[in-house]
C-alpha cells in the first residue's frame, strides 16, 4: 500500500496516537502487576484461607491480561507504522 505524504499536524497526531498506545499498554501492565501481586498475597497469607480460590483466579487472569495488552500494543504499533509513516 502506498504511504501518504503527511503534514506537520498529521505527524503530530500520529505521535499522539503512538503515545496513547504506550499509555494503554502501561495500563494493562499495571493491571497485570496488581492482579498478580494481589493473587500471590492472598495465596500466601494464612489468614485468608477461605478466599484462596480468588488468589488462584487472580494469578491465572494476570498473565492473560499481560498477553492481551502486549498483543494489542504490537498490533496497533504495526498498523501505525504500516499506514502512516513516511
Amino acid at each position: 500500500m502506498k504511504k501518504l505524504s503527511l503534514s506537520l499536524t498529521d505527524k503530530l497526531a500520529i505521535d499522539r496516537t503512538k503515545l496513547a498506545n504506550e499509555r494503554t499498554f502501561l495500563a494493562y501492565f499495571r493491571t497485570f502487576i496488581v492482579f498478580l501481586s494481589s493473587g500471590l498475597a492472598i495465596i500466601k497469607l494464612d489468614i485468608l484461607t477461605e478466599i484462596k480460590w480468588i488468589g488462584f483466579m487472580l494469578s491465572i487472569i494476570a498473565p492473560a491480561l499481560f498477553l492481551i495488552g502486549l498483543i494489542r500494543f504490537l498490533y496497533v504499533k504495526r498498523s501505525i507504522r504500516r499506514y502512516y509513516t513516511a
